[in-house]
């Protein structure tokens, strides 16, 4: 697969049933020692991989630049929300869905498609509505989660 974000190169992956199939293969290997990868090889946690919570839409300044905002993924939005203050005390939550940690980098490529980047989670639109509506039809296609 090709796409700007990876600067035209082909990249290759794999589905999360197969992740998930590979990782228990390698551990019900005899000899598997994660000791011995350390340093090498780091395996991602399969537990945090797969967290839960939620991915937020926030505009930074609704009354002075309304085009601003940030998405991204949070296991506690208050808390979240509550270490933000300092750096966007003006921050008004838009909306939240369940989301999976897994789901987050595809999630903001998606959402924020046609918008300037200003920072990792940051972007500006013209239209915030139409964020708003690429965040639920991307939600609205992804597993409804307990």
């Amino acid at each position: 697969m090709r796409s700007s974000g990876n600067h035209g190169q082909v990249i290759s992956y794999i589905t999360n049933e197969d992740f998930k199939r590979t990782l228990d293969e390698i551990k019900s290997q005899k000899n598997f020692n994660v000791s011995e990868l350390a340093g090498e090889y780091t395996l991602i946690n399969e537990e945090l991989l797969f967290e839960q919570g939620v991915f937020y839409l926030l505009m930074l300044e609704p009354d002075h630049d309304p085009g601003r905002f940030k998405v991204a993924f949070a296991i506690n939005l208050s808390e979240r929300l509550r270490a933000l203050r300092c750096s966007a005390p003006f921050a008004k939550v838009i909306n939240c869905w369940p989301c999976k940690r897994l789901w987050e980098k595809t999630a903001i490529d998606c959402v924020t498609k046609g918008c300037d980047r200003l920072h990792t989670e940051v972007f500006r639109t013209q239209s915030i509505k139409s964020v708003i509506e690429r965040c639920q039809l991307f939600f609205d296609l992804m597993p409804t989660l307990p």
